[in-house]
């Protein structure tokens, strides 16, 4: 179906990949993995015919139909946010228009040369028409929007009053709804929130018959679709069979015969080199020295590559807070409305959230949980109802709005600096390190930074205090799932209070040891943790 054979790409003096390939099959599954500029997103290019090989081919079946959705959601104007999503099939709408031309053209007399050849070009048409799912359009598009949570009250909006990642669910829609034989995702779980995630993983496994080529730092996503994961490092590219859990065993496994090979290698040739060493200089072993050294010559030295570098970092121990870290009673929230009046986001919260306790806020996309996390944090003052601040609490607040409070114009370095002013140049460069800015790297500009590398740089900001509070708002945001472990790890062995919200699951049930549901305005406490709470709720999704 889709070939890469012996493909070279070098981007300036890096090697991305040298004499690499894979192959997809139709109904294929395939995760691609790899540190952040390994080459993930130039293979789609390549694929694409975006970005040249310098050495390598592409085959690709005739007539093979691939979409692409990335990060770049282009210009969208003009038009509903329905009639966006089928303006990516308008191929598949002149095909059907043609169909009814030649259906109209055989009521009319013709000969029966001309007859058998429109018959003949009728059946190829209908058989493309079926295969790219051209009478199930219309409703496969109001399918998938309401499916990546764009209601049907909302598909006649204009596509412009979409905030920016909407819009990223709209550019995905129209991928998902031109039903094309290949389809390449990029990251397609940024912007959604988990009931998204969760019907786009089901419509992928149950409905989508192509083949599936995709990045994507939701571990549960991928482990929930992918049969095989293709590895981008260290300028190849690794197969293997099975999803991303059993890659992450598989690898070290390989890894630890890796080295020992290297080892056995090492000790042979030192053993070797020592016998030439020795005797190089007596006639009498010349022959041997001699036979001993084209034997070296002629040895493929095996090679370690370089360890992936990861966030590597502990919370500090922090003060003690007291035994009740919030208490909330009768909390609401409400929002003034553009036309007049208020929307309530949220009424009648009251409970307690306990020292040591790691809490997931969760909630369909809208139901307050950021406004909640904002409450908590002394961001927004409530509308109604109290809350009480235990003794000794210290907050820390995470969320994507804090990456834009950023000072564009001040380097890394200053702004963790900025948040620890007593710390040495030590200190402040080893935090650093930590999040991986090292060197040079430190004197860059947040201007200039991704939002992974900003997303980073609060968190370093967080660390440098000792607070025994934190509030975060999607922390994951950005970050790959190597980085995400990490993160994880660190928040499973902190020593004081978590609250989060968070559109990874993994992490979710990885961490929380309660959950709060806002559902309508309302707030249901679960007493138990997140696996707890979809049995008990009835959200875990079916298998």
């Amino acid at each position: 179906m889709l070939q890469l054979s012996n493909i070279t790409r070098q981007h300036g003096d890096r090697i991305l990949f040298r004499d690499a390939g894979f192959q997809l099959q139709p109904g294929d599954r395939v995760g691609l993995v790899g540190p952040n500029g390994a080459g993930k997103s130039t293979i789609f290019r390549i694929i694409n015919g975006e970005e040249a090989l310098d050495k390598g081919s592409v085959t690709c079946a005739k007539k093979t139909v691939i979409g692409h959705f990335s990060q770049d959601v282009g210009d969208m104007t003009g038009r509903t946010a329905l009639a966006e999503v089928k303006s990516a099939a308008e191929d598949i709408v002149r095909l059907g228009e043609e169909l009814r031309q030649m259906e109209a053209a055989m009521t009319e007399p013709m000969e029966a040369e001309a007859m058998d050849a429109l018959l003949a070009r009728y059946g190829d048409a209908v058989e493309e028409f079926e295969h790219r799912g051209g009478y199930g359009l219309e409703s496969r598009a109001q399918e998938v929007l309401t499916g990546l949570g764009i209601g049907p009250d909302d598909h006649l909006r204009p596509v412009e009053s979409f905030s920016g990642g909407w819009k990223m669910r709209i550019a995905l829609a129209k991928i998902l709804t031109i039903n094309p034989d290949i389809l390449l995702l990029d990251e397609p779980t940024n912007h959604l929130d988990v009931e998204s995630i969760v019907w786009l993983e089901n419509w992928l496994a149950k409905e989508f018959k192509g083949a599936v080529l995709m990045t994507s730092h939701d571990r549960d996503f991928m482990n929930g679709l992918v049969s095989r994961i293709i590895e981008v490092a260290n300028g190849s590219l690794t197969a293997y069979s099975g999803n991303y859990d059993f890659y992450l065993r598989e690898r070290e496994i390989r890894r630890e015969q890796l080295v020992a090979s290297f080892q056995r290698q090492q000790a042979m040739l030192a053993k070797e080199e020592e016998f030439i060493a020795r005797f190089a200089a007596r006639a009498s072993h010349a022959a041997q020295v001699q036979s001993r050294v084209k034997k070296l010559e002629k040895i493929e030295r095996i090679e370690l590559p370089p360890e992936q570098r990861l966030i590597r970092f502990e919370f500090t121990e922090p003060p003690r807070s007291g035994n009740d870290v919030v208490r909330c009673e009768g909390l609401a929230k409400t929002w003034p409305l553009a036309e007049g009046g208020e929307k309530s986001v949220f009424s009648g919260v009251s409970g307690l959230i306990g020292r040591q306790e790691k809490i997931a806020v969760v909630g369909v996309n809208g139901a307050g949980k950021s406004t909640f996390l904002k409450v908590l944090a002394g961001r927004t003052e409530p509308s109604a109802g109290t809350m009480t601040i235990g003794a000794s609490v210290t907050t820390g607040y995470f969320s994507q709005h804090a990456l834009d409070l950023l000072h564009p114009d001040r380097t890394i370095f200053e702004t963790v600096q900025d948040a620890m002013p007593d710390a040495s140049i030590g200190t402040i460069r080893n935090l650093c390190g930590a999040f991986l800015f090292s060197g040079d790297d430190v004197d860059k500009r947040i201007s200039i930074l991704s939002g992974g590398e900003k997303s980073r740089v609060v968190l370093a900001t967080l660390l440098a205090r000792p607070l025994n509070f934190l509030i975060l708002d999607e922390p994951t945001n950005h970050l790959d799932i190597l980085s995400r472990g990490i993160l994880l790890e660190a928040l499973q062995k902190y020593s004081g209070t978590v609250v989060l919200v968070s559109h990874d699951r993994h992490f979710l049930r990885s961490l929380a040891t309660r959950v709060f549901e806002l559902d309508h305005g309302e707030m249901r406490i679960y007493e138990g943790n997140y696996s707890y709470y979809l049995r008990k709720s009835g959200a875990e999704p079916a298998a």
